[in-house]
């Protein structure tokens, strides 16, 4: 076989290869979503994983309450048993990386039925790793695209973690200010009307030390 003509395949088929894992690493990103849920509702959302697959996905899901309420929700993961996987009371933030031990959906919910008045608005991001077996050959591009891909993704949900940390931050910030507006015009108030009635006491108390 010429020589030449087996290295342009090798790089042709590398190539073939690095271009999925591109494909792959632009397309699977981080699902990031922001809901809002009413006061005793729950809202649930599928994830369908599947374990045979040569090329498999290892599960991240983080949430963070955003607004409303004491900034806490309910959250559980299960799988398509519905056994659970995950489950938490009453969090403001939370962060569950597993790896499906068995294929079909995978189900998580947010429930804010603790809650009768407050709507509550949670933030959540759910992305994979990939993930290639040790005895799958690959060559040392591949495996940086590989690694490049994982922290591109960590890097993504910590991007997303902080916006909406800054966000709850700075509602409270705004929430702080308006209470302290209200209580300002509260107390100018009360000090008005305590002058007006001392103005009003005085003038009166003389106008009777005259009449005597």
């Amino acid at each position: 076989m010429n020589p030449g003509r087996h290295s342009w395949t090798r790089l042709f088929k590398t190539s073939r290869r690095i271009l999925f894992l591109w494909t792959f690493l632009l397309a699977a990103g981080v699902l990031s979503h922001t809901i809002d849920i009413p006061p005793g509702q729950i809202e649930c959302f599928f994830e369908d994983l599947h374990v045979d697959d040569k090329v498999c996905m290892q599960m991240t899901i983080t949430f963070q309450v955003g607004g409303g309420g004491h900034l806490d929700i309910d959250f559980w993961l299960n799988d398509p048993q519905g056994s659970h996987l995950w489950n938490v009371l009453k969090r403001d933030t939370g962060t569950f990386t597993f790896t499906a031990t068995q294929g079909g959906k995978h189900e998580y919910c947010f429930s804010n039925a603790m809650s009768t008045v407050s709507s509550k608005t949670v933030s959540f991001n759910v992305y994979g790793v990939m993930w290639v077996a040790d005895d799958v050959h690959m060559a040392p591009i591949e495996l940086e695209i590989k690694h490049l891909a994982s922290a591109l993704e960590a890097v993504k949900e910590e991007q997303q973690y902080i916006v909406v940390r800054e966000k709850l931050h700075r509602n409270t910030a705004e929430s702080t200010n308006d209470r302290v507006k209200w209580w300002s015009l509260v107390q100018t108030t009360m000090v008005l009307g305590v002058t007006a009635w001392q103005v009003f006491y005085l003038k009166r108390f003389f106008e009777v030390k005259r009449v005597r």
